[in-house]
């Protein structure tokens, strides 16, 4: 094989490291692949790594020691996300998203790949180097979003069902109150699902009142796991008071006025403060 140029070999370690998020890669596993010298390879990194900081793009991070490497950390700038949650906003916001009975049709908006990637960047910039062990959500629309932010945070995901499958083993059910209509309903998950004691960071679409993430909440408590976080995409703007407080949503939905074919609905602006802190 004829050995690479130095601006061929970044340009796929630079592939490498982004289809490998958070996942340390060694030295010796770049110098075999491209059959090149430690210190070259030590010097396309250096190089690469100016370049991601340069671009905002994440972070590249060397590990020294025996088990040592280098990983990337994707990440979006403050203003790639601000610019971001106004365009999805603006989606949201299109009154011919409004469905009788006052709600949204966001479905295509979830399951766009790429909303569903910048989505999850977000979430895991939020609670990056918070050692979390999975990502969890319910069997509903927030599974794309979900299974994006344990790509970037590499860590399973853990998908809580509505009802217990006999293929799932034995299972933990719980019965939880629905925070808007204050129905009983019951949530059911997999005992070989997750370690218990573990840290888990919850992500779901859409909250009003709480209740579903109180349940999650919930399910984690019968794991001793511990919540460091909850996301959901949009939050509603009342009640205000809900029954979870340790919660982060990207957009606050105002009011969806079905009779004047309106939609309210605006970015979260501590946001970009928040990710930026962490």
């Amino acid at each position: 094989m004829e050995k690479l140029k130095r601006n061929q070999r970044i340009g796929a370690l630079m592939k490498i490291l982004a289809d490998n998020p958070n996942q340390v890669l060694t030295y010796n596993y770049f110098t075999e692949k491209f059959d090149a010298a430690k210190s070259s390879i030590s010097e396309d990194i250096v190089i690469a790594k100016k370049l991601v900081d340069r671009l905002e793009l994440g972070n590249i991070e060397t590990i020294s020691g025996a088990a040592g490497g280098v990983k990337f950390i994707p990440t979006l700038s403050k203003e790639s996300i601000r610019t971001f949650l106004k365009e999805l906003g603006n989606k949201l916001a299109d009154k011919s998203r409004i469905i009788p009975g006052g709600f949204i049709y966001m479905t295509d908006i979830l399951y766009s790949p790429k909303n569903a990637k910048n989505i999850g960047k977000i979430f895991a910039t939020m609670y990056m180097g918070q050692e979390i062990d999975y990502v969890v959500t319910v069997e509903t629309k927030g599974i794309p979003i979900a299974i994006m932010t344990a790509e970037v945070l590499n860590v399973p995901l853990v998908i809580i069902r509505r009802n217990a499958k006999v293929t799932e083993g034995s299972t933990v059910n719980i019965n939880y109150v629905s925070g808007s209509t204050r129905k009983i309903q019951t949530m059911s998950l997999s005992r070989r699902a997750m370690q218990e004691g573990s840290k888990v960071l919850i992500v779901d679409d859409f909250m009003k009142a709480g209740g579903t993430a109180k349940g999650m909440r919930d399910m984690m408590n019968e794991f001793n796991a511990e919540v460091v976080g909850i996301g959901v995409v949009i939050a509603t703007e009342r009640p205000k008071e809900k029954l979870v407080d340790n919660y982060v949503s990207l957009l606050t939905l105002k009011e969806v006025y079905e009779k004047e074919e309106e939609i309210t609905i605006y970015p979260n602006e501590l946001l970009a403060n928040i990710t930026e802190k962490n």
